[in-house]
Formats: C-alpha cells, sequence, structure tokens
C-alpha cells in the first residue's frame, strides 16, 4: 500500500501529522467540526450514523479496523459524516461474518481518512477547548487551516434537510401502526421498532395534519444531526401531535425536538456525548443505565418546570437524559436505546411505547 502523508489542522491552528486513509478527500481536503467517541466496537455503525452529519469522527480506541465491516450492518445507505480520525487502521480483519476491510470500506462510500494521528493528544485537546472545526487532508498547511476556520461546525444548521428521506416508506408488520419522523433514523431503531409495528417512515417536513391522516397507533421522532434550533417548523407540528393525544416516544435529537414543541430551551454542550459507556440514572426505578449516545446539544429542563417530569438524569454531568409530558401521552429519553451495537440497557422503552399504545 502506498502511504500518502496527510495532516489534520484544527481551527486554533493545532497541527496533527499522519497518512490518508479511505478516499481521497475533495481536492485533498476534507474539513467538518470535530468530535471524539469512545466506544470500544461499532465503529461501523458509528460512521454510518446519520447523526454525525457535518462531523469528522475521532475515535479514541486506539486500533480500528480489526474485525472489519458488514454490509448488513449499516446504519444508513450513505454515510453523512465528514471523515474519520484514528490512530491505527488494522493490517488485516478477523471476523467470521466481515465482507470488507475498513479501508475498502471507505473508499466504497467515498468517505476520507487520516490515520497515526495521536488520538489522545487530539481527545485531550477537544475536551478541554471543546468541539471544534478542523480540515484533514493532503492540501499545504495554509489550505487546511483556511479549511478549518471557514467551516461553519453544526450550529445554526439544519443538517436534517441532509439527510431524511425524500419520500415515505414502509418497514416492519408488526401490531401496532407508526408513523416514524425520519429525522436521520437508524436502521437498528426501525428493525427494533419493526417488532412491534408496522411503521410508515416519513420526511422531517411531514406536516401533523398529514400523520394524524394515517391514523397511526403511535408517533416516533427519531434521532438526527445538528443543532435542534435550525430544524424549523418541526416543532410545532410535533405539538399538534402532542395535543392531538397521540402516543409519541422520541430519543436523541427527537427529544431535543419535542422539548422545542413545549416551550422548552436547548444548548450546545462543549464536547457532546458521544460513545456507549455513558452512565444515566433512570429517576423512577432508581437504575443505572450503561447508555450509547450521539449529541452535541442538550435540553434546559429547568426551561420545562411547568410542563415535564424529568425521568433520566447523566451521571457523568448531570445534564438532563429523559422527560415525561405532564397531561400528555408523550416520552422520550436523550440517548438510543437501540444501542446497535452496544449496551441493551434501555430496550425496555420500546416495550413502554408500546404499553402506551396498547392503553390509548
Amino acid at each position: 500500500m502506498i502511504i500518502r502523508e496527510s495532516r489534520l489542522v484544527l481551527r486554533d491552528g493545532a497541527v496533527f501529522e499522519g497518512e490518508a486513509i479511505g478516499a481521497d478527500a475533495v481536492n485533498g481536503i476534507a474539513s467538518g467540526e470535530v468530535v471524539f467517541n469512545t466506544a470500544f466496537t461499532g465503529y461501523q455503525e458509528v460512521i454510518s450514523d446519520p447523526s454525525y452529519a457535518g462531523q469528522i469522527i475521532t475515535f479514541t480506541t486506539p486500533h480500528i479496523g480489526n474485525y472489519g465491516t458488514v454490509a448488513l450492518d449499516d446504519e444508513a445507505k450513505k454515510v453523512f459524516a465528514r471523515g474519520v480520525i484514528v490512530r491505527e487502521m488494522a493490517r488485516r480483519r478477523s471476523n467470521w461474518r466481515s465482507d470488507n476491510d475498513l479501508d475498502s470500506y471507505l473508499r466504497n462510500l467515498n468517505v476520507s481518512g487520516i490515520a497515526g494521528i495521536d488520538t489522545r493528544r487530539l481527545t485531550r485537546l477537544l475536551r478541554d477547548e471543546g468541539a471544534m472545526t478542523g480540515a484533514f487532508g493532503t492540501g499545504s498547511l495554509e489550505q487546511l487551516l483556511k479549511a478549518a476556520q471557514s467551516e461553519p461546525g453544526t450550529g445554526g444548521i439544519n443538517l436534517v434537510a441532509q439527510v431524511t428521506t425524500p419520500k415515505p416508506y414502509i418497514v416492519g408488520s408488526g401490531k401496532f401502526k407508526v408513523v416514524a419522523f425520519d429525522f436521520g433514523i437508524k436502521q437498528t431503531i426501525l428493525s427494533c421498532l419493526s417488532e412491534l409495528a408496522t411503521v410508515q417512515v416519513v420526511p422531517a417536513s411531514t406536516t401533523a395534519r398529514e400523520v394524524l391522516a394515517l391514523a397511526p397507533d403511535g408517533v416516533f421522532l427519531s434521532n438526527g444531526p445538528g443543532d435542534p434550533e435550525a430544524v424549523a417548523g418541526v416543532p410545532a407540528e410535533i405539538l399538534q401531535l402532542v395535543d392531538a393525544g397521540t402516543p409519541l416516544f422520541g430519543i436523541c435529537l427527537g427529544h431535543q425536538l419535542l422539548t422545542l414543541a413545549l416551550g422548552g430551551s436547548t444548548y450546545k454542550l462543549p464536547f457532546g456525548h458521544h460513545g456507549a459507556n455513558h452512565p444515566v440514572r433512570n429517576l423512577r426505578s432508581g437504575a443505572i443505565e450503561i447508555t450509547s449516545q450521539n449529541h452535541n446539544f442538550c435540553v434546559d429542563p429547568t426551561s420545562l418546570n411547568d410542563r415535564v417530569d424529568v425521568t433520566h438524569v447523566n451521571l457523568n454531568d448531570d445534564t438532563n437524559e429523559g422527560m415525561r409530558v405532564r397531561d400528555a401521552r408523550a416520552f422520550s429519553v436523550q440517548y438510543h436505546p437501540e444501542a446497535g451495537p452496544g449496551p441493551h440497557d434501555s430496550r425496555y422503552l420500546f416495550a413502554e411505547f408500546s404499553n402506551l399504545m396498547e392503553s390509548a
């Protein structure tokens, strides 16, 4: 394999040297908001998660690609992440299910990356300074710095418009009828919902009137990328669904959009929550759930004191992780209960959604 020298430059001018992997970056440069993910496994699911639109993923686990990739494990048909950063790319893959190696996988999906980076130094920098824009590739240092500093990041941009389905489609054949808003929905979520419902997946721009016309037993608000306040118009439609008494379950971005629908507010975390090992306390049962998370923005629960009961709290930083709407059939969580792959501590939430529809 021919080694191509590559460099990563952050907005503040920090430089990291490495080698190019995956597809060739456009004009030798790939840019985006640089974040870090602490999961030990599941790199394919992380890379293919639409919630990473606009971001460059840094893997803190030093050895990536050792079990290859499996086409069936993709969370979406297209990768929306801007690129990947790893310490070391595995030289060979070993997994009976594997049908490709990670480098070829990235090339086939036109995703560029950089390896050989001191990811510990990079992660410490992002943890201390917060997620920041960056650029990597084979361009000159001047070109990379310019690209990093001109990159807008994820704040104030409607990234959902880039990832949502252009037209409705149906999956599953379960007992209930669920309408799922696609804000960047993952295939594992659809698999979980399909176990209990026939799922009509609809674009993010679908109106409440159109949803109610389908006479669903429940509505699901999916995960998705970026700033919830930039997804204009959607919170107003969600509020109509809540007021109509429709059983509603939201996760991740769906949790944040439900908050905005109720008149609450959100804010951006310093470096976000990205990983499969975040401890969350269930305030109703007292149980600690190890959760999979991927979000940069967070709900301000104090902005909803008169509308919701907080149900889950993050034990790392006390941020909000879940709520139930008072006098309504709606609840949501900030993390990923489908966790594919990852911990299954929170799969019970799909059963709660099923029970909510059963009692409607």
